[in-house]
């Protein structure tokens, strides 16, 4: 198939996505037991700039926005490696630092992020709290001298055993209504009373995932990312991009998936004509061509909308889609396996495991029952059931 571009891909976009899905053909797919083949992937990525495209050109970064990482995810995915800390690290707390970062906060993690020498997990989602970020219960008391002291739960928190520190979503007491509001913490992985658990997944991924304990975890004063007093708007500086990069990482393996199919239909003759010929094979591998598509284009929406600091705009672009490539990566994967039929379930043929890794799509960073009722209500401005 030819390369994919958009409305909004400049030359520079354009550039970026060959030299990427160059790159990223060069490595073997990796597999679940493949962690040392991804460090050495991250590493080479970084050196060559990927890692860091959106970050600011000062720390060491590209200078680009969300937009380009999102190709860099992508193509990555594309050739059946994605780095899902992409997701993380650059995207999400490159994101939140750049923009609402101290100077020295700056220059002390955006040059790590932007060359894959340094790593940040994110951690925001709790058991009792799901997506609701106004049941987060994980706390943050003020010291006397300035400092703070961190208590609470996570779950699911990606690579935080590779990271050199995890940006932590929790809740201080505002001083005027008592009431609590979020903000975000750099905890370092040797802090103490910091500890990680892992968490067992029927997922083949590199990347584990742990529950996370703060347990009476001391911080200095200058661990607070950006204004105490901003609140939703830092928390959505990531969580916009973390929707959009999902979108990109679901993208990638549509099109992984989809490319396996289509070569094997084209190849594989069982009667007169390659399978490929048969409407009953062809049709709906179109359809989920179409689908990764309009997919696409509604990522590259978010992603501008993003980069043009329309967060409202952005907020909602992101969701549909998050939605509208989860959806279709699920279907595509779940019809290159029937094309391959036997072979679909082969460890030759690397579809099997996309079978529950799309449906992670589906799920996180939020579910897309939860981006219907954004959409309905946000969106349409019909009534909240809950």
């Amino acid at each position: 198939m030819t390369s994919p571009h958009t409305p909004v891909d400049t030359p520079e976009r354009v550039a970026l996505r060959a030299a990427v899905s160059s790159f990223a053909k060069g490595h073997a797919p990796g597999g679940p037991q493949e962690r040392d083949g991804v460090r050495q992937l991250w590493a080479e990525a970084g050196k060559l700039g990927y890692l860091g495209v959106n970050l600011p050109e000062e720390y060491g970064g590209g200078g680009g926005g969300i937009s380009e990482l999102s190709i860099v995810l992508e193509e990555l995915g594309a050739a059946g490696c994605p780095l899902l800390m992409l997701v993380v690290s650059p995207a999400i707390c490159g994101t939140v630092i750049a923009r609402f970062g101290t100077a020295e906060q700056k220059e002390r993690w955006l040059p790590g992020l932007a060359d894959g020498s340094l790593t940040m997990a994110f951690g925001i989602t709790e058991p009792d709290a799901g997506s609701n970020s106004h049941r987060i219960t994980t706390t943050a008391r003020r010291e006397d001298d300035g400092g703070w002291i961190l208590n609470g739960r996570k779950v699911f928190i990606s690579g935080v055993d590779i990271a050199d520190a995890t940006l932590i979503v929790g809740r201080t007491e505002d001083a005027r209504t008592g009431k609590l509001k979020p903000c975000l913490f750099i905890v370092p992985r040797e802090a103490h009373g910091f500890s990680y658990h892992h968490i067992p997944m029927e997922l083949a991924a590199a990347e584990k995932q742990f529950e996370v304990v703060l347990d009476d975890v001391r911080l200095p004063a200058d661990a607070l990312v950006g204004d105490e007093d901003a609140g939703l708007l830092q928390l959505f500086a990531g969580l916009n991009p973390e929707r959009i990069m999902t979108a990109a990482f679901a993208l990638g393996m549509g099109r992984y998936a989809l490319d396996k199919a289509v070569d094997y239909a084209r190849t594989r003759q069982v009667w007169k004509e390659p399978i490929g010929a048969h409407q009953a094979i062809a049709h709906p591998l179109a359809q989920s061509h179409i689908e990764l598509e309009l997919a696409r284009l509604m990522m590259a929406k978010a992603a501008y909308l993003y980069d043009m600091g329309d967060d409202a705009g952005a907020g909602e672009a992101a969701n549909m889609a998050k939605y509208a490539a989860g959806e279709a990566t699920v279907k595509a994967v779940d019809q290159a396996v029937h094309t391959l039929g036997g072979n679909g379930l082969t460890a030759e043929y690397g579809l099997a495991r996309l079978i529950t890794a799309a449906r992670v799509a589906r799920i996180a960073p939020v579910s897309r029952e939860m981006i219907l009722n954004y959409v309905s209500h946000q969106s349409l401005g019909l009534p909240k059931s809950y």
